[in-house]
């Protein structure tokens, strides 16, 4: 079994250098106290970048992305986008990885140390921890030709009054829950409903199925704030494929033609079987349109 998130393993990965707090350190020095507020509470903001065309493809909308999270949470950064831009162009650099292909790049910023293990962001005694992981990883190429199966989780997704999905916080467990019920259930990756019972989201990735020509997808309310997301919804429009965005059952999910995941790693994966039930086509040629598409728009968006 292989989740959309399943690797090439590279062995250059071991000399990489992690950038940590404003200094680059081997991968066995980049550790974090116990009392950080991150490992506390999982208090804390992400992002995640992929190399396209040699660069870090739509960088402006993942800092959006970031800045907006942090706020939200109140994190100060402590750096401004510029200044978070030029760490991340240093840590490629210092890893000889500028213009290179099948790179990716995880920012991880936390609220910092606390003088007590306790929710309190005021105790908080220093300032931000910020960690930055670049690796070369590449997607499982076997995926284009298997797809991924989903399994439907009991646990749904929330309204953004109750937990807003649009922002990368580090509180990641209810997908974990979700994932490890799809896992024992013999399946890749948990398909997730809205608290209505409408198909909202996978665990880390957002859904898409095809009927009968149309592209189906949530209304947005209740999944990812998808920067790969969103730009497949353009493609189609401007490759003249219609979708929608809105409400679908399981059933109609059911009866699709195809049906894909899509995300900063792996761009466009195809769905296999979805509860059992197989979709006519693994690549259909919707889903392989959209991913060439995609895959030319991010390296000239690079």
């Amino acid at each position: 079994m292989a989740g959309s998130q399943n690797f090439v393993a590279d062995p250059r990965n071991e000399t990489a250098r992690i950038y940590l707090n404003g200094e680059f350190v081997p991968r066995e020095q980049a550790l974090v106290s116990i009392f950080d507020a991150g490992w506390i509470l999982g208090d804390g903001v992400w992002e995640g970048f992929r190399m396209h065309g040699g660069r870090l493809a739509f960088m402006d909308l993942h800092l959006d992305r970031l800045f907006m999270g942090a706020k939200a949470v109140d994190i100060d950064i402590g750096m401004t986008r510029d200044e978070v831009r030029s760490v991340l162009e240093a840590t490629l650099e210092r890893n000889g990885m500028t213009g290179q292909s099948g790179v990716h790049v995880r920012l991880m910023i936390t609220r910092g140390l606390k003088k007590s293990p306790n929710q309190d962001p005021r105790n908080t005694v220093s300032g931000p921890t910020v960690a930055i992981v670049a690796e070369y990883k590449e997607p499982d190429p076997e995926l284009l030709n298997t797809g991924l199966s989903l399994f439907t989780s009991a646990i749904r997704t929330c309204r953004a009054d109750m937990f807003d999905m649009t922002l990368n916080t580090h509180s990641r467990l209810n997908y974990i829950m979700a994932l490890n019920q799809a896992i024992k259930a013999g399946a890749d990756e948990a398909l997730m409903l809205d608290d209505r019972g409408f198909v909202a989201t996978c665990n880390a990735t957002n859904f898409f199925a095809v009927r009968n020509g149309r592209v189906l997808t949530s209304t947005g309310v209740n999944c990812f704030n998808g920067i790969t997301r969103a730009n497949i919804i353009s493609l189609c429009d401007s490759h003249g494929i219609p979708c929608e965005q809105r409400d679908f059952t399981l059933a109609q999910v059911y009866d699709a033609d195809e049906a894909f995941v899509t995300g900063t790693f792996g761009g466009l994966t195809p769905v296999r079987m979805v509860d059992g039930h197989p979709m006519p086509a693994v690549m259909g040629p919707i889903s392989s349109t959209l991913r060439e598409a995609y895959q030319e728009y991010a390296a000239k968006c690079a």
